[in-house]
């Protein structure tokens, strides 16, 4: 199956933009009934995620919990990355670049409350995501 690049603009230095609608309406343009779409970030200073989609606490819970994690100012040493984003580079590297979404019957198969995240780490930027349709898809 393709490929699709999805393109997605933050506004913040760092932010959780729920990419889900986008990621839906690529699977349905693409014909896929069944299998799994892989959403991936080629950024290493962004990642991918699933999350609660319901509450915007949690999005903002989730912020604060890898800034805590992984602080500006680490409490022992220094970071020695000259751009001076390796809090960006850490966090990526802890939520990890992509996520693979089962597709069931044309349909994202996502819990109740779960969206797609892209994670913006350090922003505000132009970013975009990889879609990778895997699957079975009906003849054009």
């Amino acid at each position: 199956m393709r490929s699709v690049r999805l393109d997605v603009s933050t506004g913040d230095r760092c932010e959780l933009r729920e990419i889900t609608p986008l990621v839906r309406s690529a699977v349905q343009e693409a014909g896929l009934r069944d299998g799994a779409v892989l959403v991936y970030s080629p950024h290493t200073t962004a990642g991918v995620t699933i999350q609660e989609n319901a509450d915007p606490d949690v999005r903002r819970d989730l912020l604060l919990a890898l800034e805590n994690a992984v602080p500006a100012a680490p409490p022992r040493g220094r970071w020695l990355h000259a751009e001076g984003n390796t809090p960006a580079h850490v966090k990526a590297a802890l939520l990890g670049a992509s996520q693979l979404v089962p597709v069931a019957d044309g349909e994202l198969q996502l819990g109740t409350w779960q969206g797609i995240y892209l994670c913006e780490l350090d922003g505000p930027r132009s970013r975009h995501v990889v879609l990778r349709f895997l699957g079975d898809a009906p003849a054009r």
